[in-house]
Formats: C-alpha cells, structure tokens, sequence
C-alpha cells in the first residue's frame, strides 16, 4: 500500500507529466508500436495502389476492359476480409504480433511475384492473394498500437496512422514519375517492374516488427488467466455483438466507398486528360495526410467520431466541383487538395472507432472483419464505375454520384453510439 508521501510524489509526477507536448507523453514503447504498424501501412498502400497507376498497361498486356481492369481491384479488396479474419482471429488467440509480422510478408511477397504474371488469369490470383495478407495487416496492427496508446490520444493516434496509407499512395505515385520513364520504352516491362520494386520497403518493415513488444492489454487479460476464444469470429456474431459487428462494418463500408469512387481512377482520369499524375496526386495525398490527423485529433473534442465524420462528409462533397470538373490546372490542384483533407479526412476516425466498438477478447477479428467486409462493399465500386465507363457513362460523373450516395450513407454512424474515450481494457 502507498504511502501519502508517494502517492503525493505520483500525483506531481503525474502533473508534469501532463505539463509536456503530447508526443513527450507517448512513451518510447508506445512509438515503436505505432512506428512498426504504421511502416507496414504505407508498404501495404503502396503495394496495392501502384496498381491504380498501370491499369492502362495492364489493359494493353492482356487485352481487356476496363471492367475486368477494375476487377484486379475488386478481387484484391474481397480477399482483404478472409486475410482480415483469419489474422484477427489469429490475433485474439495468439497475441497481436505474429500474425502481423506474417501478413506484411505475404502481402510483400505477392506483390512482387504479380510482376511475372503471363496472363489476366494468373495477374487475377496473384493479386487474390495478395490480398489475404492485406487484410491481415490492419486486424492485427490497429489493435496492437491502440492497446499500447493512451486513451485520451486514440483520435490522434488513429488519424497519424491512417495518414500512412496516403504516404504510401505518395510513394506509389513518386514511384510512378521517376522509376516508370526509365521503362516506358516497353510497356509490358514497365509496370511488371513497378510490381517488382513493391517489395524492397517490407524488409525494413519487418525488421522494426521485431523490436515491438506484444500487446500490454491482450497479455494482461491472458496473465491474468483469461483463456483467448478458441475462434473468436464466433464471439462477433453472439446476440450482444452482432449488431455492433453489422453496424460497425455499414458505417466504415460507406467510408470505403468514399474512398474508391473517388480514388481508385484519379489516376487514369489524370492520364486520359494528358495531365502529369505526380502534382495531383502530391497535393491530394499531402490534403489527406494532414486531414487524417486534424480530423482524428478533432474528434477527441466535443465533435466526438460522429460530429467529425459528419463535417468531412459535407465538405468532402463540397469538394467534388473543383476535385473533378474544373478546367485549369490550378482549381484541379487546389480541388485535389480539398478532396484529400475533407474527403479522406473522413477516415482519421475510422481505426479508432472500429477499435473502440468491440471487447479487447474479440477486438482482433472484429475490427478486422468490420473493415475488411466493409472493404468488400467498397471493392464494388472500382468495377462498377469500370463498367460504367465501358457503357459511356463519363468517368468524372459516375465518381461524382458515387461519391454523393457514399457521403450520404455515412450518416448511419448515428445509428450507433458515441465512443469517444471509451474503456478499451475489458
């Protein structure tokens, strides 16, 4: 038992504490949590979206439309939610690490064989399979950092992390402007090797995964005795959960749609319009960098994760006129910009919340299956906008409108609670 004299030594030390920078308040440990995860989240976002840069190749290659093109996205974004369960499940069993550890170099290794496929067909699986380890990256990773975090810096936390994915889409697109010229001279070469530089990053990321201790919440509940489920899916889809579970993954589908009607063929928008990819896509990734983490840290206020999704969805929208249909260089970059910080700012909410809905026994597969069947809803959308323009639909138009019903439809986040600053140690 403490006596008065320490427990007034722990409340100073406790003020002073407090007194310093937020960054200071994070402890070493608690970094090198967020700095592995985060690695492995801009190496996964490159990966996948170095995709988005060479469907035109692809097209040529193998002599296909653009709906089986947008199809290469699709198959990825559905084999995301068998990867997201099994890591997650894996993650609740056997601790957070491992399985993360395991998904960034499946996802790698993929990535890179993609680069020697000899057909549409064998390009279809490869990248099938690439995006089982996809899906494990965030079930396992997302809980890992925010059951190292201090509660009353989960919001911000969650919009840093989120903010690799637009560094590894910047990544993607420098990758694109400087490595691709050297091969454009043979297309069919060019984007094999943009597939093949996929898995250089992984190595260092694997490396930092060694140096992150396990989950200070998932080892206290198993010291304490607390069995892991068996199979946690299960626990997800019990009477108490399953609304959480189908609610959950409603709101971050919506998201998910956000981001892919609006994403997904930004690029191929840009190079029909003989425009250079690179300053756009700077200024979009470098808007939604910044939203992710003001957003994130925004909703720690009295907004909560349901006032800020609100406001970036509004001015998300708002951004459409100039992110899609302006005519000078100038309104397109500011417009990029715009979408980035609104638009995408809306996901600085999203790891948090979905963390911060389930119980730390089955927060592993439920935040991982919520995202990634969510990221099966969203997976329609680069196929559906695909075949829209094989049936003369503009392309700027069915991104608009499905940017429109996607912001809408994120408003069911009021259908459910507020959890802001809620306990995640039970």
């Amino acid at each position: 038992m403490s006596t008065p004299l320490e427990v007034s030594h722990q409340a100073l030390h406790r003020e002073a504490a407090s007194d310093l920078p937020w960054y200071r308040q994070v402890t070493r440990e608690q970094w090198r949590a967020f700095w592995a995860v985060f690695l492995g989240w801009i190496v996964d976002s490159f990966d996948f979206n170095i995709l988005a840069f060479i469907i035109i190749d692809i097209q040529q290659s193998f002599t296909v439309d653009r709906a089986l093109a947008g199809l290469l996205g699709t198959v990825t974004l559905m084999m995301r939610l068998v990867g997201g369960t099994i890591a997650g499940t894996a993650a609740d069993r056997w601790g957070r690490k491992l399985p993360l550890m395991l998904s960034v170099l499946w996802f790698s290794i993929f990535a890179f064989l993609s680069g020697f496929s000899t057909s549409y067909a064998m390009l279809f699986a490869l990248r099938a399979l690439f995006g089982l380890g996809m899906g494990g990256e965030w079930a396992a990773g997302m809980p890992l950092v925010f059951e190292h975090w201090p509660a009353k810096y989960r919001g911000l936390a969650s919009g840093l992390m989120l903010g690799g994915w637009y560094w590894g889409y910047l990544l993607a697109a420098l990758t694109f402007q400087f490595i691709y010229p050297l091969f454009s001279g043979t297309p069919d070469l060019a984007w094999r090797v943009m597939f093949w530089v996929a898995i250089v990053p992984a190595l260092f990321t694997l490396w930092i995964r060694s140096r992150v201790s396990e989950s200070p919440i998932w080892l206290k509940r198993k010291n304490a005795g607390t069995a892991p489920p068996k199979i946690s899916v299960m626990r997800i889809f019990q009477p108490d959960l399953i609304w959480t579970t189908i609610h959950t993954t409603l709101v971050i589908g919506s998201f998910m749609c956000i981001y892919y009607s609006v994403n997904y063929w930004y690029p191929t928008f840009l190079r029909d319009s003989g425009r250079s990819t690179l300053p756009y896509l700077a200024a979009f990734n470098i808007g939604a960098i910044a939203g992710t983490a003001i957003w994130g840290r925004l909703s720690e206020t009295k907004l909560g994760r349901r006032g800020a999704t609100t406001i970036t969805m509004v001015l998300g929208i708002a951004s459409l006129p100039f992110y899609l249909h302006a005519t000078d260089s100038l309104t397109l970059g500011f417009g990029a910009l715009m979408m980035g910080f609104f638009g995408m700012g809306i996901w600085g909410m999203a790891p948090a919340y979905s963390n911060e809905r389930f119980p730390t026994e089955a927060r592993g597969v439920g935040a991982g299956f919520s995202y990634h069947a969510a990221a099966a809803i969203g997976a329609l959308m680069p196929f559906v906008l695909g075949a829209l323009q094989d049936r003369g639909f503009a392309l700027v138009n069915a991104m608009s409108a499905a940017m429109v019903l996607s912001g809408l439809t994120a408003m069911i986040i009021w259908l459910g609670p507020e959890t802001r600053g809620r306990d995640i140690h039970s």
